[in-house]
Order: C-alpha cells, then sequence, then structure tokens
C-alpha cells in the first residue's frame, strides 16, 4: 500500500518537472511571438494555455487524493504541500506567457517591442528560460545548491527591468506612450515568471531540507 503511494507521489513530481518543460516552451514561442511579430506563433501560445490548465488542475486533483487517502507525514506531507504551490507557479508563468502572445498578436503585423529595447528583452527571456529549466531540474535531481542560485538569477531579472524603465523615462523616447505602456507591461510579465521560478526554487529547497530559505532574495510569489 504504502509502495503504490510513493510510486503516486513520484508521478506528481514527474508530472511537475514535465509541466515546467511545457511552460518553458510556452515563454521560448511567446517571446518568439513579440520579436519576430509572428501571429502563428502567439496564436498557438495562446491557444495551449488551456492544455497548461489542465495539467494544473489534474495534479492539484492528484495532490488532494493524496492528501484524503494517506495519512502523509514529514518529507510527503512537505512534497505534497510543496507540489500544491509549485504547480500554481507554473500555471501562472503559463498565463504569462500567453499574456505575452496577447500583446504580441495586438501589435501584429508591428512589432510591440521597438528597438531599443529589443537586447534588453533578448536578455530577459534567455534568463527567464534558464530559471525555468533549472526550476524543472532541480525538482527532478533534488540539486538544493542549483535551487539556490535561482535567486542570484533573480537580481538581474530586476537589473534589466531597472534598465527598461530608464530607456522608457528617457527625453529621447520616441515610440510614443501605447508603446512605452507595453514594454512597461511586457517587463513586468518577464519579471513575475521570474518571481515564480524562484518561489518554485524557494519550495524545492524547503522539501529536500525542510526549511524554506527567507529574504527578500526568496519571494513567495
Amino acid at each position: 500500500m504504502r509502495e503504490t503511494y510513493h510510486e503516486e507521489l513520484n508521478d506528481v513530481v514527474n508530472q511537475l518537472v514535465s509541466m515546467s518543460s511545457n511552460v518553458r516552451t510556452q515563454v521560448h514561442d511567446a517571446t518568439r511571438a513579440l520579436l519576430e511579430a509572428d501571429l502563428r506563433i502567439a496564436e498557438r501560445v495562446i491557444a495551449d494555455d488551456a492544455r497548461l490548465d489542465a495539467m494544473h488542475e489534474q495534479i492539484e486533483k492528484q495532490c488532494f487524493q493524496l492528501l484524503a487517502r494517506q495519512a502523509p507525514v514529514a518529507g510527503e506531507l512537505r512534497t505534497i504541500v510543496a507540489a500544491l504551490r509549485m504547480v500554481f507557479e507554473l500555471a501562472r508563468m503559463g498565463d504569462l506567457a500567453a499574456h505575452i502572445a496577447k500583446i504580441a498578436r495586438l501589435r501584429y503585423p508591428e512589432h510591440a517591442v521597438p528597438a531599443p529595447l529589443e537586447a534588453n528583452f533578448t536578455r530577459m527571456a534567455q534568463l527567464a528560460d534558464a530559471m525555468i529549466a533549472a526550476a524543472g531540474r532541480t525538482l527532478d535531481d533534488r540539486d538544493v545548491e542549483e535551487a539556490s542560485k535561482l535567486a542570484e538569477n533573480d537580481e538581474e531579472m530586476d537589473e534589466l527591468r531597472a534598465e527598461q524603465f530608464k530607456v522608457l523615462l528617457a527625453d529621447d523616447w520616441e515610440h510614443g506612450v501605447e508603446m512605452a505602456v507595453d514594454a512597461a507591461l511586457l517587463g513586468r510579465y518577464y519579471e513575475r515568471i521570474a518571481d515564480h521560478a524562484v518561489a518554485m526554487g524557494r519550495r524545492i529547497i524547503y522539501v529536500i531540507t525542510g526549511e524554506a530559505p527567507d529574504g527578500e532574495n526568496w519571494p513567495n510569489a
């Protein structure tokens, strides 16, 4: 009985790893739609968000069933509680990818990101991709050390966000209010994706060690 229970618990973790891979693809494709003004990719990202929502519901349902059928203790209980939070973080990242794609669709055939911010958003997207990949990998490998690095990566994301505002508020900004608003929203979306990845890292550390890291570098997204 307990052996089956542990198999089901491991299956939840495996599903989370799989979902993180799907989220990574969504964010990557949303960025392509944004930077390349590709309507076809944008539409696909928006449509595929429903698939992530279904994964969210399935994993959440499985966690509740494990809680109801067994009496999890110690590491088992930590894993289930953390899984319920991590699946939420992943679902929100998927939602944010869809928001990015919707702005790309709204501005099509124009590019939503003006030339002065292309390099900034490209780096933001690269960093978000690396952080999502790291979150999934650390969950799969139970690697506390790599999970701890997520907070460091988030600092660079914050710096990129600050650089965006310098460009948007500069006297030589010539792309209008509408594009400035789009850029500010998009920057916020990537920043929040990073925050959710850090929150996942925090919960992974909690599952492994029994203690969650604290401090301003560890947002409880």
